[in-house]
């Protein structure tokens, strides 16, 4: 007769060694507060989910031990203890963790299969267009990429991010959130990068937030939950 496979738990993942759990039945983010890294924790208050945090500084994500977790070296990453098959499971890419808690926990997801494909649609607008375009605005903008003398490259990704704003603004034209009344996993992924090329970028003016009304009535409705006002913090960034 075969023997029984023993079921994973935390102490099979390597991540466990630097970043320690001390509640190790609850869900461990290995995470750090930008826009990408936001999304999972704010999902988790929104739907309630007990997890503990871990603060992984950007120049940690090249440790072998996140390695072992996350071999593309990017925040945000989980290990569930409790996951699909009954057993410790990790799982990265943000969008992938977005759905996989939805559905898990039955939460910022619609059931009813056309919403959830439309919400999903949205969600990856987020992870193919505003996520990369946005990003790379912000390098050329705000970060080591504005010493660059050529003017193109930022205006390339300046012109693209606007032109995604105008998307979303069409969007939300009388709506609440992006699928109508329901608040859900593509509100939770988009809104952090438009709040990030605000606060963290101060590209207002060079993107003309004022000028997408609806987005930005969208942004203080996303700010303003309390999911959101905690999750934004999490993890700490010196922690």
């Amino acid at each position: 007769m075969a023997e029984t496979q023993k079921k994973k738990t935390l102490a099979d993942f390597p991540i466990t060694e630097r970043w320690t759990p001390k509640n190790p039945d609850v869900l461990q983010l290995f995470s750090f507060p930008t826009p990408n890294g936001v999304k999972v924790s704010i999902a988790l208050e929104e739907l309630g989910v007990p997890y503990e945090a871990h603060t992984v500084k950007l120049n940690e994500t090249e440790t072998s031990e996140f390695l072992s977790l996350n071999p593309n070296n990017k925040i945000p990453a989980i290990i569930d203890p409790t996951g699909a098959n009954g057993e410790a499971m990790g799982l990265w890419e943000s969008g992938a963790i977005l759905i996989y808690l939805a559905e898990k926990h039955g939460g910022l997801l619609p059931t009813d299969p056309a919403a959830k494909a439309e919400t999903i649609q949205w969600l990856m607008f987020q992870m193919g267009g505003v996520g990369p375009m946005f990003g790379q605005f912000g390098f050329f903008h705000a970060f080591a990429g504005k010493e660059i003398d050529d003017p193109r490259p930022k205006e390339r990704y300046q012109n693209e991010a606007k032109r995604l704003l105008k998307v979303l603004e069409q969007r939300l034209q009388g709506r609440q959130w992006i699928m109508d009344d329901d608040y859900t996993i593509a509100d939770i992924a988009i809104f952090p990068w438009i709040r990030g090329a605000k606060i963290f970028y101060k590209a207002e003016d060079e993107l003309a937030l004022n000028s997408f009304p609806a987005v930005m009535a969208w942004l203080d409705r996303c700010v303003a939950r309390s999911a959101s006002k905690k999750g934004l913090t999490v993890p700490d960034r010196d922690g």
